[in-house]
């Protein structure tokens, strides 16, 4: 049975579940909470949930010259007009002296997943919540250091930030017609300020709604697989710029950039997978990372950007 249909039948049940779905839609885990292991741990939608903690891990990213090979290559293809956004990560190897269970305990986030000691992410970025029978999605695109005077004007101001926003509002707000009726962005680029291991940052964020049938449990799988991957973390148009970013990339984002979320029987919500540490068969640990690229994109200001978000908040 395929990942749809059997989302589908646990959604007309009432079942309550946790889901994960790996980016490509390849893997996926659909659990129902009665039965879910001890292995697997969860955190939804926390509030009021920052604990101090001096835990730091030590960050192996990838050298500036391997990151320009493959910015340089991302400009050909925008400048080819082949995408004209496209979300690029990378793995930075990290040494640490905490387990993955115990990252998971002491880490700040809204939403938080541990899964069976293979990883752990702690994302502050929603996917998409129903309630009401009611969709909404939160697509983030901009991140700059809370510390820099200005920040919060600063980046609300750079033409580079907000093209690169509005492409992603754009891509979510047509993925979300697919599956629901009127549409509409009811906020466009407001700013949180999340904690990042010893920094602050500030992250752009819109809201996007839309109107969905009352028995709309009943096909959860076809609304979540139309949606996937995120739009937030491909870039658009989104099959192409998929395609871009298997060629370039050249390493497996597994679950990293998927989602994660639970159904009560009633309502869901879900996040996307970023804030991300992988461990290999070895006990090697990376962390994943990235940005959205555009053709006014600064290199040095991107490498900076992917190498910041490897934190433990």
């Amino acid at each position: 049975m395929t990942l749809q249909k059997q989302l589908n039948e646990l959604g007309a049940k009432k079942e309550p579940f946790l889901f994960l779905i790996s980016y490509n839609l390849e893997q996926y885990d659909l659990i129902p909470l009665k039965n879910l292991p001890k292995d697997i741990r969860y955190s939804i939608d926390r509030k009021d949930n920052y604990i101090q903690h001096p835990h730091k891990i030590k960050k192996i990213p990838i050298s500036l010259k391997k990151y320009k090979n493959k910015f340089n290559k991302v400009q050909k293809e925008i400048l080819d007009g082949n995408t004209y956004l496209i979300n690029l990560t990378a793995q930075t190897t990290i040494q640490n002296n905490l387990n993955l269970e115990e990252v998971y305990k002491i880490a700040n986030a809204k939403f938080k997943l541990y899964y069976k000691d293979e990883f752990i992410c702690f994302s502050p970025e929603r996917f998409c919540e129903i309630k009401n029978n009611t969709i909404f999605t939160y697509p983030m695109k901009g991140t700059i250091d809370a510390n820099i005077p200005d920040a919060k004007e600063i980046i609300l101001n750079d033409p580079k930030e907000l093209a690169e926003h509005t492409m992603v509002v754009d891509l979510l707000r047509n993925d979300l017609s697919i599956v629901s009726k009127n549409v509409t962005v009811d906020n466009f680029r407001y700013c949180d300020k999340i904690r990042a291991g010893d920094k602050e940052l500030l992250q752009i964020s819109s809201k996007i709604s839309g109107k969905l049938e009352n028995n709309w449990q009943n096909n959860i799988g076809d609304i979540i697989t139309s949606l996937l991957p995120a739009g937030s973390i491909t870039g658009t148009p989104k099959k192409k710029t998929m395609e871009i970013i298997e060629k370039i990339e050249k390493y497996e984002r597994g679950y990293f950039t998927g989602v994660f979320g639970i159904f009560d029987g009633d309502s869901l919500d879900s996040a996307v997978m970023i804030r991300f540490i992988e461990k290999d068969k070895d006990g090697n640990l990376s962390y994943k990372s990235g940005g959205g690229i555009t053709c006014d994109s600064d290199i040095n200001k991107e490498y900076k950007e992917m190498i910041d978000k490897v934190y433990i908040p």
